[in-house]
């Protein structure tokens, strides 16, 4: 029986964010890409993901899905059979962050919604990549989500938890994996909490930003087979 598998998507991103590596690992798993668009707080989001989930599961999560998937190993962690943490950290914003989200919102209150812009793609994607249909998706994306779900999920990222003190309880096979390039959760974030979860494993996309499972379809879905496989293969 294939192994139920949960992806979850990042800030103003649907379920095309992860689609090619549900369609690529079809075979092997049972993948679902949860919606994350309804809540305004972490917590919430995760007690919606296990309220729709099967039982037991494998747990990807990519920017804010990462914050939801560590939430989901606060809440229910004997739910979940293995995680992939990918381009997020288990640290809350600092202060400059913050502000920068703060300011987003209350932006909103003084024009129209502008989604991702052009001159935004370069924190979210490798250069390569800004021009072209990868750009082309993260836009799109954004537009669909829309003004009143970016302000939930906002809110939802500032007021999260700190997940670092969760890291060390954290069993299950575990893979870390972060854009070599990516701006907006870089490298370090990663490191560190590859350092803190036992027995996990790092991984580093070369040439590639915030995005991989679209910036890198390929490489994302032959890491994550991987990753499915690792107890059958020990």
């Amino acid at each position: 029986m294939a192994e139920a598998l949960v992806l979850l998507p990042g800030l103003l991103c649907d379920a095309r964010l992860w689609q090619r590596q549900a369609d690529d690992l079809a075979d092997i798993a049972a993948p679902w890409i949860a919606d994350l668009t309804q809540d305004d707080s972490i917590p919430a989001m995760a007690a919606r993901v296990l309220a729709q989930a099967p039982e037991r599961f494998a747990l990807a999560g990519l920017s804010m899905g990462g914050y939801v998937a560590l939430e989901i190993m606060r809440q229910a962690p004997g739910r979940v059979t293995r995680l992939a943490l990918l381009d997020t950290s288990a640290a809350p914003d600092g202060e400059a962050r913050q502000a920068e989200r703060q300011r987003a919102i209350k932006t909103l209150g003084l024009g129209r919604f502008m989604g991702v812009t052009e001159a935004m793609l370069p924190q979210l994607v490798h250069e390569s990549h800004v021009c072209g249909p990868v750009g082309a998706t993260v836009r799109a994306m954004a537009k669909e989500v829309g003004q009143q779900a970016f302000v939930r999920q906002q809110q939802a990222i500032l007021t999260r938890t700190d997940s670092r003190p969760l890291l060390p309880g954290i069993t299950v096979p575990t893979l870390i994996a972060v854009g070599e390039d990516d701006r907006m959760t870089p490298p370090p974030l990663a490191e560190a909490m590859h350092q803190a979860i036992p027995g996990a494993r790092l991984h580093r996309f070369a040439q590639c930003g915030h995005l991989p499972p679209l910036e890198q379809p390929e490489a994302t879905s032959a890491l994550l087979r991987d990753w499915l496989n690792w107890e059958k293969t020990a």
